[in-house]
C-alpha cells in the first residue's frame, strides 16, 4: 500500500497526469471538507480546493516526505479557502421572515443546541475554524497542524482547549 502511494506520488512528479487524477480523487473531498469548514459556504469551498490543486501539482517536487501528502494537501487548501475569504468578504443578508423562530420546547431534536453552536461557529474567526477543522475534520494530530499552521504542538493543544471551553460556554450560555 505504501510502495502504491509513494509510486504514484514519484510518477506525478514525474509529470503523469494519471497518478496525480489518482491524488486528485483521493484527497478532494477532505480538502474540500476542511474548506467548507473554513468558509462556512460549500461554493467557496469547493472553489477553494479546486484552486489549490493547480498550485499542488506546480509544487508537487517541493514534498520532501510523501507519507505526508494528505497534511501537504490540505494545508495548501486551507490556505486558499483562508485567501479567498480574504478577497470575497460578502455580507449574507437574511430576511428576517425566512428565519423560522424555534423555541428549546419545541425542539426536541435538538435543533436549536446544533443552531446555536453553528452560530458560536461563525463568529470564530477563521484561524481558530482553520484550526478546528484541520483536528476535528481533517483528523489531524497537534504535529500535524502545528506544521501546518506554523506553532508548536504545546501551542496547538493549548489553543485547541481554549477553543472548546470558549464554544461551550458560548453554547451553554445561548
Amino acid at each position: 500500500m505504501l510502495e502504491a502511494r509513494d509510486a504514484t506520488i514519484a510518477a506525478a512528479i514525474a509529470g503523469d497526469e494519471m497518478a496525480f487524477a489518482r491524488i486528485v480523487r483521493d484527497h478532494h473531498d477532505d480538502m474540500a471538507r476542511v474548506c467548507q469548514v473554513i468558509t462556512g459556504d460549500p461554493d467557496l469551498a469547493q472553489e477553494a480546493a479546486q484552486a489549490a490543486w493547480p498550485i499542488a501539482w506546480r509544487r508537487l517536487r517541493t514534498l520532501r516526505d510523501a507519507a505526508k501528502l494528505r497534511a501537504w494537501l490540505v494545508t495548501i487548501a486551507a490556505n486558499e479557502a483562508r485567501q479567498l475569504l480574504r478577497r470575497q468578504r460578502r455580507d449574507r443578508v437574511v430576511a428576517i421572515d425566512a428565519v423560522e423562530v424555534v423555541s428549546r420546547e419545541q425542539d426536541p431534536g435538538g435543533r436549536v443546541d446544533a443552531l446555536d453552536l453553528m452560530h458560536a461557529f461563525r463568529r470564530l474567526d477563521v484561524a481558530d475554524r482553520e484550526l478546528l477543522s484541520l483536528r476535528y475534520v481533517a483528523g489531524f494530530d497537534a504535529t500535524e497542524i502545528g506544521l501546518a499552521i506554523r506553532m508548536t504542538p504545546s501551542g496547538v493543544r493549548t489553543r485547541l482547549s481554549r477553543l472548546i471551553a470558549r464554544l461551550r460556554l458560548e453554547v451553554g450560555d445561548a
